[in-house]
């Protein structure tokens, strides 16, 4: 009978494991938004590709995706776009919409001109944003973003950085992340779901 009793416990115990990590699997591949208010970053005034000044108020009206890099990067930062921008034409095939915006950690060489050739290789769906070193810096800072110059060199430099795109809803608020390495179902999944809990919202 003690037997039989280990035996339904272990059962059990199986049982709740098995359903704890089927949870997990669901919530990484349909993730729910962040129910938090949770603010990322802080009042800005920069410039975008266009030359036009440009503040947080870009990131309300529609879903955003935030992705911090520069022009010289490469790989992580034109791979990233590219993605980017595939999801981005099936969200709207489908009826959502997002916004993406690229804010350079490199402003000393991303100057307004260097976007203005640079971002329209990945389409037209993109704005890129750059300023003076200190308020670039300052704002990506307030993101918790990374950058770091290495292999330094009199030819140039590389920069380590950050490379998650942060997704904000429309009205600016954080609600979550894509990661490098997950596949694009995944991220696409994570985008449509932020489209859909905004037309609810």
């Amino acid at each position: 009978m003690k037997k039989i009793f280990v035996i339904g416990v272990i059962f059990t115990a199986v049982l709740i494991g098995a359903y704890s990590l089927s949870e997990f699997i669901a919530r990484q591949l349909y993730p729910e938004p962040a129910t938090s208010q949770f603010q990322l970053g802080s009042p800005f005034s920069l410039v975008a590709h266009t030359g036009d000044t440009i503040t947080e108020q870009a990131f309300k009206g529609t879903p955003s995706a935030v992705f911090f890099g520069f022009t010289h990067c490469p790989e992580v930062c034109p791979t990233t776009m590219n993605e980017l921008t595939i999801l981005q034409d099936r969200l709207r095939v489908a009826g959502g919409d997002i916004n993406i915006f690229f804010i350079t950690v490199d402003p000393e060489r991303d100057t307004v001109a260097v976007l203005k050739d640079y971002i329209p290789y990945f389409g037209g769906g993109i704005t890129g944003i750059t300023g003076t070193p200190d308020a670039v810096y300052e704002l990506a800072r307030t993101w918790g973003v990374f950058w770091q110059k290495n292999n330094v060199t009199d030819q140039g430099y590389n920069i380590d950085h950050t490379a998650t795109v942060f997704l904000l809803d429309s009205n600016g608020h954080f609600k979550g992340t894509i990661d490098f390495h997950e596949s694009e179902e995944i991220a696409y999944k994570k985008l449509e779901r932020l489209a859909e809990i905004d037309k609810q919202s």
